[in-house]
């Protein structure tokens, strides 16, 4: 009987160990590190007329050929990424000319170096 019980205790520290090895902790995924984005201007809500420049600041993390900006499905223009000494970056560019009239989100999109997407943005109020 003690032969038996031995063999299932084996099996079963066997069996447990070979779970392990597959993963099932949390410490062997790689965590999705989004590009963020901030020191948006012109201050969100703050009106503004047509074809004014904005800029904000991406986060480190992020890839600066990838960032796309847009406005009510339209490309911003003039955009200018700039690197800083912290290793951010300063993204400026001009709201389209065409947009006039309400309010229009400026859309941020990227990529982050970890292979993650990352989008942001704010909301101005575009003068007639």
């Amino acid at each position: 009987m003690k032969k038996t019980n031995s063999f299932w205790i084996f099996a079963l520290m066997i069996f447990t160990s070979a779970c392990w090895a597959y993963g099932g902790g949390s410490s062997s995924s790689k965590a999705c590190d989004k590009p963020k984005f901030s020191d948006f201007v012109p201050a969100e809500n703050t009106q503004v007329t047509a074809g004014s420049a904005f800029s904000f600041t991406a986060s480190k993390n992020t890839y600066p050929t990838t960032i796309k900006v847009s406005v009510k499905e339209q490309a911003a223009t003039a955009l200018k990424v700039d690197k800083k000494n912290d290793g951010t970056f300063t993204v400026s560019g001009k709201l389209p000319a065409t947009i006039k009239g309400g309010f229009a989100r400026i859309n941020i999109g990227a990529d982050a170096q970890s292979n993650c997407k990352g989008t942001g943005g704010w909301l101005v109020k575009i003068a007639e």
